[in-house]
């Protein structure tokens, strides 16, 4: 079977993208109000303020720069406008982003104030905008796409239909050559051996064990006395699902039936090829996504039982649901209704090529359920106090 294909975005470095953002990217909190404004002043711009990148150490700090870079190179940017206080972090950035060959330019403040940074990084933000523009998709194949998944407000549902109906299409890209990444490490406690039976080989299976094994102490030896409202949370409780464990087996049916996962990633990291990646990832529905983002994911599939309404700024979020009562009440936040496979009438099967359908129109162009609506969580993961 020949792979699928759709029109994207084909960047200078090979990769493929589905949207052709041109991103204000603020290196730092106090940078925000600056981004805003280039954002503000050019139109088809988009700026990613957010609430951290300073006094960061350690291994945060690699994590963050590694988010910040990601974001910047991931395929759905055209081009990059960087802001930043100081130059030092400002032009690392940079550098990162410039090496993948995408057009970016980088201002820091300090020396110059906010007027007249945002007068310089407008102008540059005008040349990309008009070069993006002429930017045209091509005919590109689902074998050159990078899909990440994760689930949200899970409950009974999402186990039996709609996380079956993303794992079905996990095994159906990934077989015709796609790349995917799945993670939640938390989400998959007492289905975590089910995980490492999964895996290609027995290292890879044992990266994955050393993953959750360090994440499962952390979190027995920083909780008070249990993790109520937390795993599983209050939505998860109130769609039927009363243990971790319980979520983990729905969970975990998203990596699909036939799909061996190929390596380990850390957080924001990019796969190294082809083939289906666990990403150490939170489980909270923002950072994870922006987590994949910077990894280089271009589409994410998104299982909600409950309603999650998650969204990102670079990221398509495709969300599909199998329960009736979220479809009707919460229909504006759902691509997908799943819920004839609960009642008989689809085979997940049958559920997978539709949502396969969704997922090429979705890469074709067409805006998302959380991009209509104008969701751009951009939420970055700290690991620990700032100098």
């Amino acid at each position: 079977m020949n792979p699928p294909t759709f029109q994207g975005f084909r960047r200078e470095n090979g990769r493929v993208g589905i949207r052709n953002h041109v991103v204000i990217l603020p290196v730092d909190d106090i940078s925000n109000a600056a981004c805003e404004a280039v954002a503000a002043h050019i139109k088809g711009t988009l700026a990613l303020p957010h609430a951290y990148g300073r006094l960061q150490f350690g291994e945060d700090l690699e994590l963050f720069f590694r988010t910040m870079i990601g974001t910047g190179a991931n395929p759905n940017v055209a081009a990059c406008v960087v802001i930043g206080i100081e130059p030092g972090w400002t032009q690392r950035i940079v550098d990162g982003i410039a090496k993948t060959g995408k057009p970016v330019a980088g201002f820091s403040i300090e020396r110059y104030g906010d007027l007249q940074a945002v007068a310089m990084a407008s102008r540059k933000a005008k040349d990309f905008v008009q070069a993006a523009g002429e930017l045209q998709r091509q005919i590109c194949a689902l074998n050159e796409l990078y899909i990440s998944v994760k689930c949200g407000e899970s409950d009974t549902t999402t186990g039996l239909a709609s996380c079956p109906t993303v794992g079905n299409v996990i095994d159906k890209s990934v077989a015709l050559g796609a790349t995917a990444s799945f993670g939640e490490t938390t989400e998959l406690t007492g289905g975590e051996h089910i995980v490492a039976s999964k895996a290609v080989n027995a290292q890879v299976a044992a990266a994955f064990m050393k993953v959750w094994n360090n994440y499962n102490d952390l979190v027995l030896k920083e909780k008070t006395n249990d993790l109520s409202e937390s795993q599983p949370t209050k939505g998860n409780i109130r769609g039927g699902l009363t243990t971790i464990e319980e979520k983990a087996m729905g969970n975990i049916e998203k990596l699909g039936r036939k799909t061996k996962f190929v390596g380990v990633l850390e957080p924001a990291e990019a796969p190294a090829g082809k083939g289906l990646w666990f990403m150490d990832t939170s489980s909270a529905a923002a950072e994870a996504v922006t987590l994949w983002a910077a990894s280089g994911a271009v589409v994410h599939l998104f299982p909600t039982g409950q309603g999650n309404i998650v969204g990102h700024p670079i990221l398509p979020v495709i969300k599909l649901s199998a329960n009736p009562l979220t479809c009707s009440t919460m229909s504006e936040h759902i691509d997908l209704d799943v819920s004839a496979i609960l009642r008989g009438e689809m085979t997940i099967d049958q559920a997978g090529d539709k949502l396969l359908e969704v997922m090429l129109r979705t890469c074709n162009g067409r805006l998302t359920a959380a991009e209509a609506l104008g969701h751009r969580e951009f939420v970055l993961t700290k690991l620990y106090r700032s100098a």
